[in-house]
């Protein structure tokens, strides 16, 4: 793992200074650019202007690991909402939500009750719900939600993390349920026994783990979700997607990034018809995600300081 990776994984976790940065105007600043605003309204409104541009749109309120679990109830009664909006307007959007955000540190048992009503929530507003996956201590219990849920709901899909060493093994137990994966590469402090701490194995796994989820799609048995940013990694994944037959065109696989960066890239993809998606998080809990999204890729550092002078590179 690199110096600076390491050094934004470890602020991420401290709220000390979280404080301290989170009320500077230059950090609000920087921060805005990756971010539609603090409401659900901010992204609905953003998801809105994409929508005209074909591109569709991923909601996830930032926050996790709740400290009651009776908070997790007012969580679940967010991403309703967030759905009865996404009916009434009528858009291509689906909601992300992390388990601890629904109480998965307390009990799996509520957990998985809240993700059963937001299941069923999905499925009436015409959408779909993606469980997020966080650090590894929680991989287990999360594919466990996620095996539960998807057994009785097919617009369900699960993110999974590349440079996790396990992965490959997950997702091939996850093919006999047709999943629909979202491909991340990882963005928590893990030990090396846990995952790769060279950036190229980690983009060497996710190829691989895209090739695997190609295959299945070509056989109808999975919808992958490339969520990255890596213009020459989607070069390779869809070059092998069009070797394979699979065209993403029509559907049959996704590429994901992040509000505010390569945006004229997203947009470039939807103008030659490749399926879009793009995730816009909100919330006042940005510290620890804004810093962990930064160390996915230390040198989107120097990509924030640019951002800040020019604007062209979000437009």
């Amino acid at each position: 793992m690199s110096l600076t990776r390491a050094i934004l994984l470890r602020a991420s976790k401290s709220q000390w200074l979280a404080q301290q940065v989170m009320r500077r105007r230059f950090a609000k600043r920087a921060v805005k650019r990756f971010l539609p605003g603090e409401e659900l309204e901010d992204a609905l409104t953003v998801a809105a202007d994409l929508a005209t541009r074909s591109i569709g749109s991923i909601l996830t309120k930032l926050g996790e690991n709740l400290a009651e679990v009776a908070e997790a109830d007012a969580v679940r009664d967010h991403y309703l909402g967030a759905f009865d909006h996404i009916k009434r307007r009528g858009l291509p959007s689906v909601v992300s939500v992390k388990p601890t955000q629904l109480g998965l540190d307390h009990s799996i048992d509520i957990c998985a009750e809240h993700l059963e009503v937001l299941a069923q929530a999905a499925q009436s507003a015409g959408s779909m719900l993606w469980i997020d996956m966080e650090d590894s201590t929680y991989v287990d219990r999360t594919l466990d939600l996620y095996r539960g849920v998807k057994s009785r709901h097919e617009r369900v899909g699960l993110a999974l993390q590349s440079y996790l060493r396990r992965t490959p093994v997950d997702l091939q137990s996850l093919l006999p349920l047709k999943p629909i994966i979202r491909l991340v590469k990882g963005a928590y402090a893990e030990s090396a026994e846990v995952a790769f701490p060279a950036k190229r194995d980690t983009d060497q796994a996710y190829f691989d783990l895209s090739d695997v989820l190609l295959r299945a799609a070509a056989e109808g048995d999975a919808l992958p979700i490339f969520g990255t940013h890596d213009l020459g990694l989607i070069d390779r994944i869809l070059a092998r997607a069009n070797e394979l037959g699979v065209r993403g065109e029509e559907g049959a696989f996704e590429i994901h990034m992040l509000y505010g960066i390569r945006m004229a890239e997203q947009r470039a993809l939807a103008e030659r018809g490749q399926t879009v998606g793009t995730l816009l998080s909100y919330g006042n809990a940005w510290f620890p995600w804004y810093l962990r999204r930064l160390a996915e890729r230390p040198a989107n550092v120097w990509f924030v300081l640019r951002s800040m002078i020019t604007r062209d590179s979000v437009r």
